[in-house]
């Protein structure tokens, strides 16, 4: 009912969704569902930030262990697809005790939120990182220590900190931290995100090799890492479109 009523106050919310949902040639059917996914990711906040830990099954752990058992530090990249803080929350229950993950957000700009915030999602296993200098040096500290680290790679960074490489067919300004911290660190590069399961049923977290794009692995070149990047999220959106957050302005200009 949120994503309803978030849908039918906005005519900017509606022809954005519609536009970048057709770019991904994504039927009207699921296009329509993630009207009410997006509704589900805002009222679902309360539960996963204040309440009982909820029911979260695995698909893919496999590729976490064995680069836990490499030694090998992880980044996780999760498009704003499905749940993205059961994900974190999923992994720092079962594999923080030994291998913290550290997860980078954009805090809000009203600091009583930054401080709701930063006391909601403060767990065992669990830490957060600023998207400043300090932030990024805490990121590289944490995977040279083979811990894990977080972040959203489809999300639009400042002008300066990404290059543009095609997203669905359209150039769309890109990180290029996902790719440096990765060469930086030697660390493993997983796909992740977390499926909302149907009738209160829990959460599933999907583990993904970064070579479902390809066997050539993470390009040096910022441009074409951006653009295998990408087509890894394409190709992670396709299995559920209707959890995307087709809404999200992607192809704005860098601030």
């Amino acid at each position: 009912m949120v994503g309803w009523i978030s849908w039918l106050a906005s005519s900017r919310y509606r022809q954005r969704l519609w536009a970048h949902a057709s770019l991904a040639r994504v039927g009207m059917a699921r296009t329509l569902a993630s009207v009410g996914h997006a509704g589900c990711m805002v009222a679902e906040l309360p539960r996963l930030w204040f309440g009982r830990p909820v029911r979260v099954g695995w698909e893919g752990a496999a590729h976490i262990e064995a680069a836990h058992a490499h030694g090998r530090g992880i980044v996780f990249l999760t498009p704003h697809m499905g749940s993205f803080e059961v994900t974190a929350q999923a992994y720092a229950e079962r594999f923080g005790q030994h291998h913290p993950i550290t997860v980078l957000f954009r805090p809000p700009r009203q600091s009583w939120l930054q401080d709701l915030v930063a006391r909601a999602r403060r767990r065992p296993g669990l830490h957060t990182a600023p998207t400043t200098l300090a932030g990024v040096k805490q990121l590289i500290k944490a995977l040279k220590a083979g811990e894990t680290v977080g972040l959203l790679p489809d999300q639009v960074p400042p002008q300066g900190q990404g290059v543009w490489a095609p997203f669905f067919g359209r150039p769309a300004y890109t990180m290029t931290l996902s790719a440096r911290l990765v060469h930086a660190s030697g660390a493993v590069p997983l796909l992740a995100w977390g499926e909302r399961l149907g009738w209160g049923r829990g959460y599933l977290v999907h583990i993904r090799p970064f070579d479902l794009a390809g066997p050539e692995g993470l390009p040096v070149d910022a441009v074409a890492a951006a653009a295998r990047i990408n087509a890894a999220m394409e190709q992670l959106i396709a299995e559920c479109p209707q959890q995307y957050l087709w809404s999200y302005n992607r192809y704005k200009q860098p601030a």
